[in-house]
């Protein structure tokens, strides 16, 4: 499989039907979910139809990708930079297993994303969104270089919207 970023720890390549499971995994862990406003998948097979249907990566030149840990090829989670055609926009997401947490595995794929998508698809402009609670990931978006821009609704809660500089 096309290695899309290679990091110091981590290289981060296309999702793929075969990752399914631990798609799934992933989304069961309330804790992962907690700030998302996502649902678990209701079984493997819903998770198996969600990546054989998407497909960005033609289309947009990116999307969220697998990350992967280069000494083991562990999957830690996903990271990647997602456009929404309704709000004309590039976003960077990540999401990871919960014992990959406090390593810097999100600010490290999340800063390789932020710099791909800038300087090899020439993108002008990427926010990152997070519930207000959610410390962890804000802390990310600064680290990652994301400045502050402003508050906003997040599924009925208080979220922030970061923008790159």
């Amino acid at each position: 499989m096309k290695k899309i970023i290679v990091t110091e720890r981590l290289y981060l390549r296309e999702l793929n039907e075969t990752d399914y499971k631990y798609f799934y995994n992933l989304n069961l862990d309330k804790d992962v979910l907690e700030y998302t406003g996502d649902k678990p998948f209701k079984n493997l097979e819903e998770s198996k139809k969600f990546l054989k249907n998407y497909k960005p990566y033609k289309k947009y030149g990116c999307g969220r990708w697998a990350v992967i840990d280069k000494k083991n090829d562990a999957f830690l989670g996903w990271c990647g930079i997602k456009f929404t055609q309704s709000l004309n926009e590039y976003d960077i997401g990540f999401r990871f297993f919960k014992k990959y947490w406090g390593k810097g595995f999100a600010t490290e794929s999340a800063k390789s994303c932020i710099e791909y998508g800038i300087n090899n698809l020439k993108i002008n402009e990427i926010v990152g969104r997070a519930m207000k609670e959610n410390k962890a990931s804000i802390r990310v978006l600064e680290k990652i270089g994301l400045e502050y821009h402003a508050d906003f609704d997040f599924d009925g809660n208080k979220g922030v919207l970061y923008k790159t500089k």
